[in-house]
């Protein structure tokens, strides 16, 4: 019979202790396997996994099936929440020290659209990481929408961005006049061309928010950079269609402000 001495964060803390136990436990809800099976999976050793699912039984947390071993609704109901709660710290692991770069809780914005993000940050040993991926993102689409500060992302890219624009690919960008005006200004002959090939439009606004949003064919991507190196220190992707809906809504925000800018006025900026 299980035993309920001590507390739950007793149970918690014996799962946490073993780096096995919590997996061990996640994967007899998948389908019942035997003792060898566990222990090649986990990498233990056979007495460690042995005395781990003596411990489970105690439990009740699971139950032997001839010779193999498949979760009670008691433990199923546990490995669930052990199984949310590990993918949650990975989650925030992920975005510790990156997540003062991403939108603000009051813009609607909630860790729980990351759950399932590719999160690239510029690492000291790959400080493009967030550009190449980026440029992934950019190569799987037909059509690409922008707002926020997009210089830190753009510069780096431009080269590619605007063969892409040229080759086909729809693109909407609403960029601070500021932006718009160094760009044309710096590459006026790329610029142009770009420009002149019909399929992006540029839209100003003087109010963006710091970070920005990309919204490609099946993901969404959030830009962080540090306005003092113009460098992107991270950069969110997700399908989420949580993320998905917010990216959207943000994006018409912005978008409802901002006459399309006539060609002949871009030219002149």
């Amino acid at each position: 019979m299980g035993s309920t001495a001590g507390s739950p964060i007793d149970d918690i803390a014996y799962l946490a202790r073993s780096e096995h136990r919590a997996p061990t436990l996640v994967a007899l809800t998948v389908r019942p396997r035997s003792r060898s099976e566990l222990w090649e999976m986990t990498g233990v050793s056979s007495s460690t996994i042995r005395r781990t699912l003596s411990e489970f039984e105690d439990r009740n947390w699971i139950r032997r099936n001839g010779y193999q071993y498949e979760t009670t609704p008691l433990g199923a109901f546990i490995a669930d929440a052990m199984a949310e709660l590990i993918e949650r710290v990975e989650t925030e692991r992920n975005l510790r020290h990156v997540w003062h770069w991403l939108p603000g809780e009051e813009s609607g914005f909630t860790i729980e659209m990351c759950a399932d993000a590719v999160v690239t940050v510029a690492e000291a040993d790959n400080p493009y990481g967030p550009l190449h991926r980026f440029l992934t993102l950019l190569r799987e689409t037909d059509r690409f929408r922008f707002v926020g500060s997009d210089l830190a992302l753009l510069e780096p890219c431009r080269d590619e961005f605007c063969q892409r624009v040229i080759d086909g690919m729809q693109t909407e960008i609403i960029d601070p006049p500021s932006v718009a005006r160094y760009i044309r200004s710096t590459y006026p002959e790329l610029s142009a061309e770009t420009l002149a090939s019909g399929n992006l439009t540029i839209r100003l606004h003087d109010d963006l928010p710091p970070y920005g949003i990309g919204i490609f064919d099946h993901r969404i991507a959030i830009c962080g950079h540090d306005p003092d190196s113009v460098t992107v220190r991270v950069l969110v992707d997700t399908d989420s269609p949580e993320a998905r809906e917010w990216a959207e809504s943000e994006y018409s925000f912005y978008r409802r402000q901002t006459p399309t800018v006539p060609l002949e006025t871009v030219m002149e900026l």
